[in-house]
């Protein structure tokens, strides 16, 4: 297959949605008034045999917005330090983070034949409404991702490893995981664009994905 032809399988796969995988640290668990602290997110490609695999990761410290609310165990939680001069020196605002991740998944878009992209999260439904609150917060016209629909890879990885934690999940799936290096946004962006591709590509290799082709096909041509 060569790489147009696994452009195109990536359109078809998720219905022309992109998948992208994206973590937040947080502040707090309310969208609406606990700050973004840092944020990060994977683009997924296909190789030429139609397997999903990581592409680029794209992280960013987040200053938290104007009045947003930081709980003291959200940090204890995260181990963020809000008063670290390196990340002071490399922290941007939330509209600025959420330009520099938004800008290269339009391009992954348009580059896979794709017409959106569509949220990977671990307890997805948590970072989509974080998301969402900060595009609404940033009045952002053109938010790449759908609004509502996403896949979560805490219900995926429970269904095929019986896992939902994503370290165990993991570690299931064959993938290393340091505690050690948890709750940093990309390390686990990182490591959960790792197991969500290790699933599809093990529903591949059961036969599923092609299975659900040839059933397509009989009932467009019934």
């Amino acid at each position: 297959m060569s790489e147009v032809a696994a452009r195109e399988l990536m359109a078809q796969r998720f219905r022309s949605f992109l998948p992208v995988v994206v973590d937040l640290e947080t502040g707090g668990f309310n969208a609406r008034t606990d700050a973004i602290l840092e944020i990060a997110a994977v683009t997924l490609t296909m190789d030429p045999e139609g397997n999903l695999m990581p592409d680029a990761t794209y992280a960013y410290h987040v200053t938290p917005f104007e009045g947003a609310n930081v709980e003291q165990s959200a940090l204890d939680f995260t181990g963020i330090r809000l008063d670290d001069p390196l990340r002071q020196q490399v922290a941007v605002s939330e509209a600025e983070a959420l330009g520099e991740v938004f800008r290269p998944v339009r391009k992954a878009i348009k580059g896979n034949g794709c017409t959106r992209a569509i949220l990977v999260g671990h307890n997805a439904a948590f970072d989509h409404g974080f998301v969402n609150a900060a595009v609404e917060r940033c009045g952002i016209k053109r938010n790449p991702f759908h609004p509502f629909s996403s896949f979560d890879t805490a219900s995926l990885a429970g269904l095929v490893y019986g896992q939902t934690v994503l370290a165990r999940a993991c570690r299931a799936a064959g993938i290393e995981f340091d505690n050690s290096e948890a709750h940093s946004a990309r390390y686990d962006t990182e490591r959960t664009a790792e197991l969500f591709c290790a699933m599809v590509n093990r529903y591949k290799d059961l036969g599923g994905w092609d299975l659900a082709i040839r059933e397509q096909g009989m009932d467009e041509e019934a």
